[in-house]
């Protein structure tokens, strides 16, 4: 699980007026939510957080938020819930943080990353990503960055189920074990059931104006 360590510190203004002003001075306004607790309003320092917040996210992160608060600090364990950048600027205008256990479980998507050439895609065969993403449980930093799945030895009509990843043993998999991850596919028989689906929608299309006539 990818880790990034930030500063922040305690916003005591509030309202557009003074986020405003706060921008102007190199900062960024955000808060931190957690469960069973009072949200927490922040600001950062908008030129050293900007490209690290914006690079991660979508990602699964965990980010180690160090807060001042005058002279007391805390740490807190926090992922992105949201961020709105400026589309003109393409700055970080504001962001959201959800504070997170890192004991308790978790349910995340994990990214399948494909690597290698696939001999049945050499061959012709068409190359079918079934699910970009597995869901799995467990302890937020033991998730892996991404599944790797080697797919160099897939001939055409060979693929992969979620039974056949590596999972590391203290995840838990919460797909179908059944479910195809990838697969590739027979042109023709690709090319086939094409037509058989425009066919399908011909003959539905041709019912509805009957109906109507």
């Amino acid at each position: 699980m990818l880790q990034l360590d930030i500063n922040a510190n305690v916003r005591t203004t509030r309202g557009k007026g003074a986020a405003r002003v706060l921008r102007g001075q190199g900062m960024t306004p955000a808060v931190v939510y957690g469960i069973g607790v009072d949200p927490v309003s922040i600001e950062l320092d908008t030129k050293s957080i900007t490209k690290t917040l914006l690079h991660i996210n979508r990602r699964n992160a965990v980010i180690n938020l160090e807060v001042s608060d005058g002279k007391k600090k805390s740490k807190k364990h926090v992922v992105i819930k949201e961020l709105q950048v400026d589309p003109v600027k393409d700055s970080l205008v504001h962001a959201d943080f959800c504070e997170i256990s890192l004991k308790a479980p978790v349910t995340l998507a994990v990214p399948v990353e494909l690597v290698g050439a696939a001999k049945g895609v050499e061959l012709g065969g068409i190359l079918q990503a079934k699910m970009p993403t597995v869901h799995m449980k467990g302890q937020i930093l033991d998730f892996p960055d991404t599944i790797v799945l080697d797919i160099s030895d897939l001939a055409i009509e060979d693929g992969v189920d979620c039974k056949d990843l590596s999972i590391p043993a203290n995840m838990e998999l919460l797909e179908d074990e059944d479910r195809t991850v990838v697969f590739v596919a027979d042109p023709s028989k690709v090319k086939l059931m094409s037509l058989e689906e425009e066919e399908a929608e011909s003959t539905e299309e041709e019912a509805v104006a009957d109906e109507g006539a």
